[in-house]
This record gives structure tokens, C-alpha cells and sequence, in this order.
């Protein structure tokens, strides 16, 4: 699949997978100056692009783990979901879980993204549920 992918900035750079078999493809920052990232302050940082995501997907953008796990820096919203037919400025929400300022600087790679079938399904209100095992069972009610 070949997704269209349109610069909104002329410094902007194009998602980019670091391996040939990396399920994600990296987003880069796309800024003027230097962001500080203040310990728990949350930021939306642009990327310079928009992309015509297919029908019937869907791009999910992620966290990446070394900066989660070296740096504290992650996703406000955990997984940023970008619709098919969005077809405005990415940018991602940024929290800083750590007790120290980071720096975001231009052509930093901040996300990833994966591009994902979803099921464009429809919903029907109903006055009950097929039972199963579980039942209504939930938030551990599985064991530990």
C-alpha cells in the first residue's frame, strides 16, 4: 500500500520505517525553535505533514519506546488515531511523565505511526446481550 503523504511545511520529513520489517514508521517534529517539555506538561507538537490514509484504515500513532522508557516522554492520549479522511496537520500530543525538562527539536523523531485495517461498522441498539462465561465481569474479575 502506498500512502499519499503531502507537506504542509517545506522542512517537513516524511514518515520513515528504521528497519525494512519496523511495523511502525517514525514522525518527526517539525518546528520553527527548540520545545521545552516542562515535568508533567503536556504539548502538541506539529509534524509538517498530512497523509490521505486509505478508507477502511486508519493511522494509529504510538508512543516510541526508547524515548517512553529512557526519557519518560509519551502520548497524552496513549494512541492517536488519525481517520481516512482527516486530511489536516498531524500532530502529536506529547506528556512529559519525568521529574526533568526535555527538548524537543526540529527533526526529532517523536511518534510512530502504523497504518491499520479497521472494521467500519455500524451500531444497532438492542434490549439485550448474547450471555457468555464472563458475563459483566470486568476490571480484574479475570484474576490477577
Amino acid at each position: 500500500m502506498n500512502v499519499c503523504v503531502k507537506k504542509v511545511n517545506e522542512n517537513a520529513i516524511l514518515p520513515h520505517r528504521a528497519t525494512i520489517s519496523s511495523a511502525g514508521a517514525d514522525l518527526y517534529a517539525c518546528l520553527d525553535e527548540d520545545v521545552v517539555i516542562n515535568p508533567s506538561e503536556r504539548l502538541l507538537i506539529p509534524t509538517g505533514i498530512a497523509m490521505a490514509i486509505p478508507e477502511g484504515y486508519g493511522g494509529f500513532i504510538f508512543p516510541r519506546s526508547g524515548t517512553a522508557s529512557k526519557y519518560g516522554i509519551s502520548l497524552s492520549n496513549c494512541v492517536g488515531v488519525v481517520d481516512s479522511d482527516y486530511r489536516g496537520e498531524i500532530k502529536i500530543a506529547i506528556i512529559n511523565h519525568s521529574n526533568e525538562a526535555y527538548t524537543v527539536k526540529n527533526g526529532d523523531r517523536i511518534a510512530q505511526m502504523v497504518i491499520m485495517a479497521v472494521d467500519l461498522c455500524s451500531y444497532t441498539q438492542c434490549d439485550s446481550l448474547d450471555e457468555t462465561a464472563r458475563g459483566e465481569g470486568g476490571f480484574g474479575s479475570t484474576g490477577k
